[in-house]
């Protein structure tokens, strides 16, 4: 392991390397590197007067459908290398079918929850379907660019442990690494073989959600996946325009600012949305119908997963939300049930901080606009001695 301050000698050094080979292709975005090795807190000691917190005692944990958490947890449990969670899983796959009382069982003797920190914020995400063309032609100017070749993404985890989940991104330019440009200087970049051409409110909502389904007028349709950013941090558009007066306070759903963008189409609503320096690239899937893979590399869950900050919350870690006094109109008052952190998000960090995927297509797009809630988590460890 390299020691702390050594991390960007051995980054700058390595830049260099890369600088001169520049007659080669620039090199494959650097896959994330491992989570850090998972790490329950320990049990109360035997003589402890305080009672152990336990499933049964969650708020909303009466409420939950636990067939539903125990086939999310089986689904998801690919993503985590703890190897506790592992054998859960094994067992968890050998014992359907499931009823309530059977998965009610299974989950309140396999695990413990213990509170995360204090209160934090949910929001939500989902995977758009949108309207394109395979030309430019009438309100639709905005190009799907695919990765540039000069971008170059580095996880600093790979050379100092302590830096897990941060990356850099830029290009070599006369033999230096310099940061990539911002929303605005990529938007005056030419554009080359753009996958297609979508509305830019809609194409600055889908770099958010980081996928999408692209539809075509002759009935094509293109799924589209997240391949790399720009590595601005992402700003949201609300606070500036609930502070410009554009919006009403409490009224800055996805809905109405999506409705405000499109309303004021142009370089009015260009300038807002480079408010937000953070631009995303994105390559082309096959549309199987299946929801879009996440940072975990398998299929999100509806309603089911997070997306969280990877260098505090290994992926596969179980969680219970527990989230009410929401912020926006319109939204549902409380999200209380079991879920797994399977992927990331530019926006996503800190330690009580989650976005919860809701699914594909309008419904689910209406929904995770309108979701600004107060956060409680809890981290489900595995019990070491639960009963088979």
């Amino acid at each position: 392991m390299f020691p702390r301050l050594g991390v960007f000698a051995v980054l700058a050094s390595s830049l260099f390397l890369y600088a001169c080979a520049a007659t080669t292709p620039p090199p494959a975005e650097v896959q994330a590197s491992a989570p850090r090795p998972f790490a329950p807190p320990p049990s109360q000691p035997a003589d402890s007067t305080e009672p152990q917190l336990t499933l049964a005692a969650l708020p909303g944990w009466d409420h939950e459908d636990h067939v539903a958490a125990v086939q999310a947890f089986i689904g998801a449990c690919s993503a985590t290398r703890d190897p506790l969670l592992q054998g859960l899983c094994l067992r968890a796959k050998a014992m359907g079918p499931w009823d309530e009382p059977s998965a009610r069982n299974f989950l309140e003797a396999s695990f413990r929850p213990e509170r995360v920190g204090a209160t934090g914020l949910l929001t939500a995400y989902f995977a758009p379907e949108y309207e394109a063309r395979a030309v430019r032609e009438g309100a639709y100017t905005a190009p799907v660019r695919t990765k540039p070749t000069d971008l170059v993404m580095l996880d600093l985890g790979q050379f100092d442990a302590g830096l897990t989940g941060k990356k850099v991104s830029g290009h070599v330019i006369d033999g230096k690494f310099t940061p990539y440009g911002d929303r605005t200087a990529i938007d005056a970049m030419p554009v080359k073989a753009p996958i297609a051409w979508m509305k830019p409110e809609e194409l600055f909502f889908m770099q958010i959600q980081g996928s999408g389904v692209l539809k075509l007028p002759e009935g094509r349709r293109i799924k589209v996946m997240f391949n790399g950013s720009n590595g601005k941090p992402f700003v949201g558009i609300a606070s500036v325009m609930r502070d410009r007066g554009l919006l009403a306070d409490g009224d800055t759903s996805g809905d109405a600012i999506r409705q405000w963008l499109a309303d004021h189409r142009g370089p009015e609503a260009d300038e807002i949305m480079r408010q937000n320096p953070r631009y995303v690239f994105f390559k082309q899937g096959v549309d199987d119908g299946r929801d879009p893979p996440g940072a975990a590399g398998i299929s999100l869950i509806p309603g089911r997963a997070l997306a969280m900050d990877p260098s505090l919350h290994p992926m596969g870690t179980l969680f219970w939300i527990d989230a009410s006094a929401p912020a926006l109109s319109g939204a549902f008052p409380v999200y209380q049930r079991m879920a797994v952190a399977l992927d990331t998000g530019g926006a996503i960090k800190g330690l009580v901080r989650a976005d919860l995927y809701t699914g594909t297509g309008p419904a689910a797009g209406i929904e995770a606009g309108r979701v600004r809630h107060v956060l409680s988590l809890y981290a489900l460890y595995p019990v070491e001695t639960a009963a088979p």
